[in-house]
């Protein structure tokens, strides 16, 4: 947790209030929303929520204490301020008091810009502090770059040179700061905060070619996507346009879906199914693709849901393979590694794969050891009260 913020109803304040910690975590979004509503505040748009009071490790935030903000405003910037260290965390407090900014999307933008400054917090050490200053400017240094150099006259060209200004938090140089406007209110700029399956970008198909896009880090609740859709003016799914940037899945699920032709509620629940399986449960699932080829989201999504109704031998590509791994591998039988040259390990494992209507992938061997129908099991059923997200 970053900070946390209590947050009332400005125009009902005899509604209590709800403390939320920030960032909020994904498992806690849609319960936050909830928690939000009996104040009639949390709206996906409207700045509806007033901050009474700010805690926790960024004391500058106290400046947005007594205005309204958007809850998904608040989260944004959390994740934001969660990447930094602690001196980028000087310098965004710094400037910030500096600044006296007053409103959220201030705050957001100058998460952005913020390592432009230079804070002094000690003047004792004029070798550190001319190093220090010296990678602000730059934006760092290679090695090479920073033998032999003399930070103590880069120093004191600082301090001879600019005007500080003091702060609670160091005395700041702007080194011709500019404020970013990355933020416009409405979209957020692209920023992947926790591990995602998927990322997309999304935009109103009907909107000119440069409006703002909007980002969504799959999987994320359904209560998400639709607040995003609402934050960039999308109000049904007939107008969504969605292009795909990045995938952290298996390529066998990249290579069996038309991406274009799937709806975001249907990957989303893809993503949200595959995003448990550890390592070699997602090799599992990908050589599972391979043996039964799906076509479909829903599909994919059954079958991560299922894995446990497979048999799946990694790297084993041939009967003999196979064999000598029912054999001497799998723990059904005792064996003797001098009978090695008496057991015809092809023809053992030929009669398995028969037996099981196995397949080699280029995985591994995959039988499928279920009581339904392949067909049945891949079936996936649509989503209740969801309807016409195609994209």
């Amino acid at each position: 947790m970053q900070f946390q913020a209590v947050l009332s109803n400005q125009h009902h304040p005899e509604s209590g209030v709800v403390t939320v910690p920030f960032p909020i975590p994904r498992a806690e979004y849609d319960n936050t929303i909830a928690l939000l509503g009996p104040l009639e505040i949390g709206d996906a748009v409207r700045r509806d929520c007033r901050i009474d009071e700010v805690s926790g490790g960024f004391s500058v935030l106290k400046q947005l204490e007594r205005t309204n903000v958007n809850l998904d405003e608040l989260d944004y910037l959390a994740k934001r301020l969660d990447s930094f260290d602690d001196y980028e965390k000087t310098e965004f407090q710094g400037m910030a008091s500096r600044l006296d900014l007053q409103g959220v999307d201030e705050f957001i933008n100058l998460t952005f810009c913020c390592q432009e400054v230079t804070v002094v917090t000690d003047f004792n050490n004029l070798e550190s502090l001319g190093r220090r200053h010296y990678l602000t400017l730059g934006g760092g240094a290679s090695m090479e770059e920073m033998q032999g150099r003399d930070f103590r006259s880069v120093a004191l060209a600082l301090l001879d040179g600019e005007v500080g200004r003091v702060t609670p938090y160091g005395v700041v140089y702007d080194n011709g700061f500019e404020m970013s406007q990355l933020y416009d209110g409405h979209s957020f700029p692209q920023y992947r905060y926790e591990d995602c399956l998927m990322e997309v970008e999304m935009s109103s198909r009907y909107a000119p070619p440069d409006s703002p896009a909007a980002y969504l880090y799959l999987p994320v609740s359904q209560t998400q996507i639709e607040r995003t859709m609402l934050r960039v003016g999308i109000n049904n799914y007939g107008d969504l346009c969605l292009r795909f940037l990045e995938s952290e899945l298996p390529e066998e699920v990249d290579a069996a879906l038309d991406f274009e032709n799937e709806s975001l509620t249907d990957l989303n629940e893809m993503c949200r199914a595959i995003q448990p399986l550890n390592q070699a449960e997602r090799e599992k699932l990908g050589a599972v693709i391979l043996f039964t080829k799906p076509e479909q989201a829903g599909q994919i999504t059954n079958l991560a849901k299922e894995l446990e109704q497979f048999d799946y031998v990694p790297k084993v590509r041939t009967p003999e393979e196979y064999g000598k791994y029912m054999i001497m591998d799998s723990g059904h039988y005792e064996y003797d590694e001098n009978l090695a040259g008496y057991i015809d390990f092809a023809k053992y494992g030929k009669e398995h794969v028969e037996n099981e209507q196995g397949q080699f992938t280029d995985r591994g061997y995959v039988a499928y050891q279920g009581t339904l129908r392949l067909n049945e099991l891949m079936q996936g059923d649509p989503v209740e009260g969801i309807s016409g997200m195609e994209m």
